[in-house]
């Protein structure tokens, strides 16, 4: 069986993986439909891992009709217990550059046209989402940008639009005032997702230049922003691998346990059609010998 430990989706400009070794490529039928694009399993400092490009290779998936849902499940199909997501974005503030890194420990969710569950058609599930990324995945990336010598920041807000156009001024300096840090269109509702897939999830913020409040901004050229893009790309896959080698095995974060007071619908009013789309995600709470068996593994952790 095709499996991973660990799941890497990269943005723009990061389409694929250096230093993967012994890779194959894996097509995956989802219950949500189609991922981007095919699933590279390799090998990565010693550990397996799942390369996703996020837009499909050559960028060809607008950000609002990206399926979320179908690139996290099939994740979860993989067995993925974590995920390391790169995405590009532009900076709200001075203290972010362009070619700065930002490891976000916040979001601000202002799309209005994506499905950021899994959880419909007869069953309901309210996961908490006080802090939404894993704390130790985001702080094996704190570490890993300071091993790669790159300049960034540990903590901070992404504020997330729909996209595919970007920000107006206006829209830009309200979110200055409200201080957050980044924004971008990726992030969510991935990260709402891996939570409710019990996946740890943190991510990695490339900034490529100043949204458009910036003075400076109406000079900056394309070629300038590509050059930042392709650095933060090289960047980005020394902090990734170093991250990789850094993760430990053991879990002592709450993410696989997302789900455990979250369902909830009665199973015994569950539609069938339902409870077997989201298996993966229920059976363990569900059902008795899977509960059993989940309870034997934590024992045994």
């Amino acid at each position: 069986m095709d499996q991973a430990e660990i799941g890497i989706i990269g943005g723009s400009g990061l389409y694929s993986m250096p230093g993967l070794t012994d890779t194959r490529e894996v097509f995956l039928q989802t219950p949500f439909g189609d991922p981007s694009d095919a699933y590279i399993l390799g090998t990565l400092e010693g550990r397996r891992v799942a390369f996703l490009s996020r837009h499909g290779r050559g960028h060809r998936i607008p950000p609002h009709q990206l399926n979320f849902r179908a690139n996290i499940y099939g994740m979860k199909q993989l067995a993925v217990e974590r995920i390391l997501s790169v995405s590009a974005v532009g900076s709200l503030q001075d203290k972010h550059p362009p070619g700065a890194f930002l490891i976000p420990s916040q979001f601000v969710d202002r799309t209005k046209a994506r499905i950021s569950t899994f959880f419909a058609e007869g069953i309901v599930a309210h996961i908490s989402f006080a802090d939404p990324v894993c704390p130790e995945v985001a702080g094996e990336l704190d570490r890993a940008c300071a091993q790669a010598g790159v300049a960034h920041q540990s903590s901070g807000t992404y504020l997330c639009i729909e996209g595919p156009q970007f920000s107006t001024k206006a829209e830009s300096n309200l979110y200055r005032s409200w201080n957050m840090d980044v924004i971008g269109m990726t992030a969510l509702p991935e990260a709402k997702l891996a939570r409710e897939a019990e996946i740890c999830y943190a991510a990695l913020a490339m900034v490529t230049d100043y949204d458009c409040w910036h003075p400076s901004h109406e000079s900056v050229t394309v070629d300038q922003i590509v050059a930042v893009l392709n650095r933060n790309a090289h960047n980005a896959c020394d902090v990734v691998r170093y991250a990789v080698a850094g993760l430990p095995k053991a879990h002592g974060c709450s993410c696989g346990s997302a789900l455990q007071y979250a369902i909830m619908t009665d199973a015994a009013k569950v539609p069938s059609e339902t409870r077997q789309r989201l298996h993966l995600l229920v059976d363990k709470y569900f059902a008795p010998q899977g509960a059993a068996r989940a309870a034997e593994g934590e024992a045994g952790a």
